[in-house]
């Protein structure tokens, strides 16, 4: 490659672009490597076309292009993802914040909960629920629970750097680290629900995403019933639980929360259309459990 290919922010894309092809938005991940780079907003590549590259940044964005030719993911390149308009750290330890997880934020917060209720988010990953719930609702009681030490830290520093700090971080699979009392308003998680036979695995971002954020035993279904079954105990009477899934999974999810004694139970649809979550209301213990 030779030096006149980056020597300008034009000429880096023009050059980057066509190396990344294999992506849906070649063009966009080639300028936001490049602004990620050089620490400027969009409008910068626009005003500034023939602003020359030195040697150490041509080098720089070769590398990022590179790494994204193979595969790797722009938010894991970044170290940054947006969701629900907050800028999230994202790390390989922590699955990368998808944009439909955002209509189950937006089905949450459409629930008319009081003012001081109390919230869950299990399997937090990078803090992106409970983030956007608490910023959303600044007298919620918002904890945020992570089975991987690595994942809690990045949601911890999410958190410390959104002014956030008022939720509650805790170590511990599902329910583990909190107290076995019904004490929830609300019960909301992205667990992992991807068959582990699913040839979507080995297919774009999600080769380079933690297993243990995507896979899931018994078809996809473990930890949605798991959850399910476990959150009976935690939920006040009317308390709800909200966990998203995969498109194809609503009816077996609703089906068991039904099984369950769960009421009013349906699903939710992602911003496709496709259902993407499924919830219900618990009465309260005394509906068998």
């Amino acid at each position: 490659m030779s030096k006149a290919k980056l020597a300008t922010l034009a000429d880096a894309l023009a050059w980057a672009t066509p190396q990344l092809q294999h992506s849906d938005s070649a063009k966009l991940d080639a300028e936001v490597l490049l602004l990620h780079l050089l620490d400027k907003p969009r409008s910068y590549l626009f005003t500034w076309p023939e602003a020359a590259l030195d040697e150490t940044q041509q080098a720089a964005y070769a590398e990022l292009v590179e790494r994204r030719a193979q595969g790797e993911p722009v938010a894991y390149l970044t170290g940054t993802r947006e969701f629900w308009s907050l800028p999230l750290a994202v790390s390989p330890q922590v699955l990368i914040p998808r944009p439909d997880t955002e209509a189950l934020v937006e089905a949450a917060l459409g629930l008319g909960l009081a003012d001081d209720a109390r919230v869950v988010d299990l399997g937090t990953g990078s803090g992106a629920i409970a983030l956007a719930l608490a910023y959303e609702n600044p007298n919620w009681q918002v904890s945020a629970v992570d089975a991987s030490a690595g994942a809690l830290e990045v949601a911890k520093a999410n958190a410390e750097r959104l002014g956030l700090e008022r939720v509650q971080c805790l170590l511990g699979s599902w329910f583990e680290p909190l107290p076995q009392k019904p004490c929830f308003d609300l019960v909301v998680s992205n667990p992992p629900y991807i068959d582990g036979d699913d040839p979507h695995l080995s297919q774009g971002d999600v080769r380079f995403e933690p297993d243990s954020a995507l896979v899931a035993k018994q078809q996809g279904y473990r930890d949605l019933f798991d959850i399910a079954e476990q959150a009976r105990q935690y939920l006040k009477p009317g308390g709800i639980l909200m966990m998203e899934h995969g498109f194809e999974q609503a009816p077996t999810t609703c089906n068991y929360l039904r099984e369950l004694g769960y009421q009013d139970v349906d699903f939710g649809r992602d911003l496709a259309g496709q259902p993407r979550f499924s919830f219900g209301v618990w009465p309260g213990n005394d509906a068998g459990v």
